[in-house]
């Protein structure tokens, strides 16, 4: 009796077991299909405008129009001039000048709290970086509008040199410090997680300490790096509070830092803002900036993932 009683109470207790799991498994199925979903949906949502967008905007002109004023209504482009070259040549100045200052603060700090700061500095402050990290990006753009820009307008007015308030100098430097802080807790992690016994051996063949890092540690440590670096890139080239509150609204086709320059999603955030009715080239160039951004960023991530895998079945 006691056995049998015993049984049932082991058998119940396996399927209700095997129904728990069953239902944290459909949940998190769920999930995942919940956010495959919106992301295709949202990109669906796209597609479909930037081809209402192209049966009016002939997508030669879009993509490589050299002059984009949606506004500026003429007998030669009676809808507009949609031409983005000028929208992602300023975008990618200020990505640029912005991994120009990230990259070797990030990596350089990540090095030094990973490999040569003591237990008690790091305790410190790697806490105080995924701070930074986490400052709202519009703290960054007041940062950009009050002190940074005004501060290079008036050093370039000292000294000869026009350097506009809105400059993608100064934008690029808000840009690189805001990104700073996330390359380095990520290459921080990548370093901390390369095995001791990488270093140890490099030390135990007679090279120097740096030596050690440049040459074993570092090596081991590319994939990772570069993900958080290209990761980085994807950051800068759609942040849109920074570049709202200090870039311009006129596109130029330069390459001059000094200058005013605007940037995609600038000219989204202008598209979009008042009461727009979706029926007209200007709205829907919006909606094809979005696209073209989308497909950019995608492009960065594939990269970051076929550079982790490639390298990381090398050092394994």
């Amino acid at each position: 009796m006691v056995n049998c009683l015993a049984l049932q109470t082991s058998k119940l207790e396996f399927k209700m077991r095997n129904i728990m799991e069953w239902f944290v498994k459909a949940s998190l199925f769920c999930c995942v299909a919940i956010a495959i979903l919106v992301t295709l949906a949202i990109v669906l949502l796209m597609l479909i405008e930037s081809i209402r967008f192209f049966k009016l905007i002939p997508i030669s002109d879009f993509l490589f129009g050299l002059r984009w004023a949606p506004g500026a209504l003429t007998t030669e482009a009676p809808l507009g001039y949609f031409g983005i070259v000028p929208l992602f040549l300023g975008t990618f100045l200020i990505t640029l000048i912005a991994m120009g200052i990230a990259i070797p603060l990030g990596l350089f700090s990540a090095i030094y709290l990973s490999q040569y700061a003591s237990g008690q500095v790091r305790t410190i402050v790697k806490p105080i970086l995924e701070i930074l990290a986490g400052i709202p990006t519009v703290v960054y753009g007041f940062f950009a509008v009050i002190a940074v820009s005004p501060l290079l307008h008036d050093v370039g007015t000292y000294l000869g040199l026009s350097i506009s308030s809105e400059s993608a100098l100064g934008i690029g430097i808000v840009m690189g410090i805001m990104i700073t802080p996330y390359i380095a807790s990520l290459s921080d992690d990548v370093l901390a997680s390369i095995p001791g016994a990488i270093r140890d051996g490099s030390l135990a063949l007679g090279a120097t300490f740096s030596e050690s890092i440049k040459r074993a540690i570092l090596p081991a440590a590319f994939p990772g790096i570069m993900a958080a670096i290209l990761l980085a890139i994807s950051r800068a080239i759609g942040e849109t509070m920074v570049v709202v509150m200090a870039a311009g609204y006129s596109a130029r086709l330069t390459a001059n830092p000094f200058d005013a320059v605007t940037t995609v999603t600038v000219q989204i955030v202008s598209l979009l803002t008042g009461d727009q009715a979706f029926d007209n080239p200007k709205t829907l160039a919006a909606f094809a900036l979005g696209l073209t951004l989308f497909f950019i960023t995608l492009l960065l991530n594939l990269m970051a993932i076929r550079i982790v895998r490639h390298y990381r079945e090398k050092y394994d």
